[in-house]
């Protein structure tokens, strides 16, 4: 059985709210002397075609709504045909009478009007629903006695007051999408940063390997079977990252403004496992005191740290031996090292050495969540990349 929320009690009192009060204008105008403005015809008939012609435009189903009824339609018509019968009773003799019914139409009118017909269209048809409104005492009185002029500044504040509350919503959708559509934007950056990390880890170990292989088809042909496999995981594991990232890029729904940084402290040791050479050794040194319910805002920027720190090893040492990657807890706080002992010898092509802007992207995805980053050499030999980040639990 569903439950029913505050929102649809609220919805469901208003509709009868309204349908009573439609119903109380047929009721009194069938019970009165009131004058018809159609030659031949009832009078209750001419109330009766306005105040359907107003339930129509307010409660036909979105779902069920055909293409050419949009807000203007539904806001302009039914304020016109009240208009018209406002006009129309001047020319008769006798009152043409209006109740509450007819003016909660035209107040809800307005109210659809101002929040929801493009930003032109609204004081157009605003405007309509509101002088249908405001005219309606003429319709018993031409004279503006005193009674007529009580019931104009009483209309004026109600348009006021429904104009006002549906301004205010019309704001509040307005900086809703502003503030969706800008956090969809910098999650749709974040993401192609990381499409561009993952694939230039990737490509950059296929070219290092590729290069080993070259070299050692010449003078040890019999132990390339390892490093061409390790060039195959690399290319599959960069059309992988590929395909993933794209995917999310090109979904525009609202479940991408969701999308969390893809790596965590986990998957450091995937990185590392298909990081070295022949010839390198990589070792993960993990403080049993780092605890997995770090925030996943800072475990992947710890992974990102660790991914770039170990493509520019890559780039601009890969004669590193040695590379050592320690994540411990320092006072509360998860520091994250990455520490090589090359001398910088690399034959990597010049195009392939990047632009010199990953360490300015990770400083600012580091203290983004509030940690400190420092990179630099380590005494006469090597380099070293150290992160810090608010080990905060999640």
């Amino acid at each position: 059985m569903k439950s029913v929320s505050a929102r649809g009690c609220a919805r469901g009192l208003a509709v009868g709210v309204l349908l009573a009060a439609s119903v109380a204008d047929v009721v009194l105008y069938a019970g009165s002397d009131g004058s018809s403005v159609l030659p031949m015809a009832s009078p209750l008939w001419q109330t009766l075609a306005v105040v359907l012609v107003g339930l129509a435009a307010v409660l036909w189903p979105a779902k069920r709504r055909p293409q050419w009824l949009t807000p203007q339609v539904r806001t302009a018509v039914p304020a016109l045909a009240s208009a018209l019968l406002t006009a129309a009773s001047l020319l008769v003799r006798g009152p043409v009478v209006f109740g509450p019914g007819e003016v909660m139409i035209l107040l809800s009118l307005l109210f659809i009007a101002v929040r929801h017909c493009p930003s032109r269209w609204a004081v157009v048809c605003g405007g309509l629903d509101a002088g249908a409104l405001l005219i309606l005492p003429v319709r018993g009185d031409v004279t503006l006695s005193s009674d007529v002029m009580g019931l104009e500044m009483i209309g004026l504040v109600l348009v006021g007051l429904v104009a006002g509350l549906a301004g205010y919503l019309r704001t509040m959708d307005y900086r809703r999408t502003l503030a969706v559509s800008e956090t969809r934007r910098s999650e749709r950056l974040a993401i192609a940063a990381d499409l561009h990390d993952f694939v230039a880890h990737h490509v950059t170990g296929i070219l290092v390997q590729t290069q080993v292989a070259r070299m050692m088809a010449q003078t040890q042909p019999q132990e390339l079977d390892p490093v061409l496999a390790g060039i195959e995981r690399a290319a599959t594991e960069a059309l992988a990252s590929m395909r993933r990232t794209v995917g999310v890029l090109r979904d525009t729904g609202p479940e991408a403004a969701g999308h969390r940084p893809v790596g965590d402290l986990a998957g450091i040791t995937g990185l590392i496992e298909g990081f070295a050479i022949p010839g390198q050794q990589v070792v993960l040194r993990r403080d049993p005191a780092v605890s997995a319910g770090i925030p996943h805002e800072v475990q992947a920027a710890a992974f990102r740290v660790v991914q770039e720190a170990l493509t520019n090893i890559r780039r601009h040492a890969a004669d590193a031996a040695h590379i050592e990657v320690r994540l411990r807890d320092a006072a509360g706080r998860l520091e994250v090292s990455v520490a090589d002992d090359g001398r910088g010898g690399t034959q990597l092509p010049a195009a392939a050495h990047g632009g010199g802007f990953g360490l300015v992207g990770l400083k600012e995805r580091v203290t983004a969540t509030g940690g400190e980053l420092h990179a630099g050499p380590r005494g006469d030999v090597g380099w070293e990349v150290r992160a810090v980040f608010p080990a905060r639990k999640s």
